[in-house]
């Protein structure tokens, strides 16, 4: 076990958590139920199991998380591209975005193939 808020990929998950968040709120209002809300949850999902992973007992437990969450952020890249491409932000914040996001799946990325090489 360890302490998820010492893992940078954690924190930078978090903060694309807040500006997914934020960026939501500009959304048109009848998509609250639809990508605002499934946009959200796939952001949140990012941190949170990597936080679950943590709290896990073993190796083989917290790669699953890691994967799960790596799932997650290609989830929610899509949920980005589809979100520009309906014009419901503006380019610039897509690409600062879409960057951050690229980095942290390749973060993680680092991250699971540290700990399948720790067993």
């Amino acid at each position: 076990m360890q302490d998820f808020h010492n893992l940078k990929v954690w924190e930078r998950s978090h903060q694309l958590t807040l500006s997914v968040y934020k960026l939501t709120a500009t959304f048109p209002k009848e998509e609250m139920y639809g990508i605002t809300n499934q946009l959200r949850r796939a952001s949140v999902s990012i941190p949170t199991n990597i936080a679950e992973g943590c709290g896990r007992v073993g190796d083989n437990e917290f790669a699953r998380f890691i994967t799960i969450a790596i799932g997650s952020a290609s989830e929610t890249e899509y949920l980005l591209i589809l979100s520009n491409e309906l014009g419901y932000m503006k380019q610039t914040d897509f690409d600062h975005l879409i960057k951050n996001l690229t980095e942290m799946k390749q973060m993680l990325i680092s991250l699971l193939k540290k700990v399948k090489t720790k067993k």
